[in-house]
């Protein structure tokens, strides 16, 4: 009988370890939305039953190195170093803008062919350009700190990184409030760059592409831009382009469970 005591006692330590564990202790005030909200998107069987999106949402991958965090998935290019493309969920309740701190950017362990370091950034005149923003993932530390992997980051001009480009991440964190539950696609088009830096000659993509998905009623809805790596005072919906020219352009099958889909500026 004691034994069986001892057993059920030792138990009971390990489950109340297990649950410590996942407790979130950010902040106070974002623990309940976060534990109520927060997804692993993209990994089967860990999606709750009212997320919006699933792996079935997922583009296609010319590398076949697809590679899973916690808050996005990305595809991974060794050739030019850098992703082909990421893909994440954006609710409204992850829209919070806490003053976190910046970590370093480190070279992402789950990469088996290693992504690139950012040393070769230094000094190349780019700026270490997120496809994650960041600013999408404020509502958790963890969140925040995953997207300062290198495969996470692309060489974008620092005029259009913090110029067009920025702006059409505002107007993305917008539409997750507009619509509550967003899935964001973007990437840099590589395969034709005539520019490398550093030592591993990680490619410079000549446009960079974000498609914005919703669910409007029944429907799916869904707004493209496709965007040269270039300073620009233009409107973003100067940038706005039908889909299958971003599949033309990379091979990628943005949505490929999702028929008759097409963009428009009507978002």
């Amino acid at each position: 009988m004691k034994s069986c005591i001892a057993l059920v006692l030792i138990g009971f330590a390990l489950l109340s370890c297990k649950k410590e564990n996942v407790e979130i202790k950010e902040n106070p005030e974002i623990k309940e939305s976060v534990v109520k909200n927060t997804l692993v998107p993209f990994v089967e069987n860990s999606i709750s039953k009212d997320s919006l999106y699933t792996v079935a949402y997922l583009p296609t991958s010319t590398t076949k190195q697809i590679v899973k965090h916690k808050y996005y998935t990305l595809s991974y290019n060794e050739k030019f170093e850098q992703a082909e493309w990421v893909a994440y969920e954006l609710k409204k309740s992850y829209l919070k803008s806490y003053d976190f701190k910046r970590p370093y950017f480190v070279e992402d362990p789950k990469v088996t062919t290693g992504s690139a370091d950012w040393r070769n950034y230094k000094k190349s005149g780019y700026d270490k350009g997120h496809l994650c923003p960041a600013g999408d993932m404020e509502f958790s530390r963890e969140a925040y700190n995953d997207t300062f992997y290198t495969s996470n980051i692309s060489p974008q001009k620092k005029e259009f990184n913090a110029g067009i480009w920025n702006r059409i991440e505002q107007k993305t964190r917008y539409w997750a409030g507009k619509y509550n539950d967003i899935y964001v696609v973007t990437g840099g088009i590589a395969k034709d760059s005539d520019k490398k830096i550093g030592t591993e000659e990680v490619a410079v993509p000549k446009y960079f592409y974000k498609i914005v998905l919703a669910k409007s009623g029944k429907e799916h809805k869904a707004i493209a831009f496709l965007v040269p790596n270039e300073k620009s005072d233009k409107s973003i919906y100067d940038f706005v382009v039908p889909i299958e020219t971003l599949e033309k352009m990379t091979g990628i099958d943005f949505f490929p469970n999702l028929k008759n889909l097409k963009s428009s500026k009507d978002f």
